[in-house]
């Protein structure tokens, strides 16, 4: 599979603009939403952390809030910006507690999984 990373154009159709650097997001750990063929989780959707998403991740096995100093990762908090795993972003979504959405960086990509009116519908301000 390829590392080559997909054209970086948002669900807009603009340049896809950076998610976070701090804390350090990407699948590229490049700030940007980027993706790639090797990138299977899609991890697309550029959104804003809120404390019950968080609790809803660690539930279904994925805990983004505990630190893991073993791989550099402080632990996400309310209020930071992470490139979310598409599928995980749609399941929230359907569980009434996904995250707000930058949209502007959120790679196009994302839209292979999620509707465009499902992002619009929880784009942050």
């Amino acid at each position: 599979m390829s590392l080559i990373p997909a054209p970086s154009v948002n669900v807009l159709g603009g340049p896809l603009e950076g998610c976070s650097r701090t804390p350090l997001t990407g699948f590229f750990r490049d700030g940007h939403c980027n993706t790639c063929a090797a990138d299977s989780g899609s991890h697309t959707v550029c959104a804003v952390m809120t404390a019950e998403f968080l609790a809803f991740s660690k539930y279904v096995g994925n805990d983004l809030s505990t630190p893991r100093p073993e791989f550099q990762f402080a632990g996400l908090k309310p209020g930071d910006r992470w490139c979310l795993c598409a599928s995980r972003f749609l399941q929230a979504h359907d569980e009434g507690c996904a995250p707000e959405v930058h949209l502007a960086g959120t790679h196009q990509r994302a839209l292979e999984i999620v509707p465009l009116a499902v992002l619009e519908e929880h784009a942050a301000p």
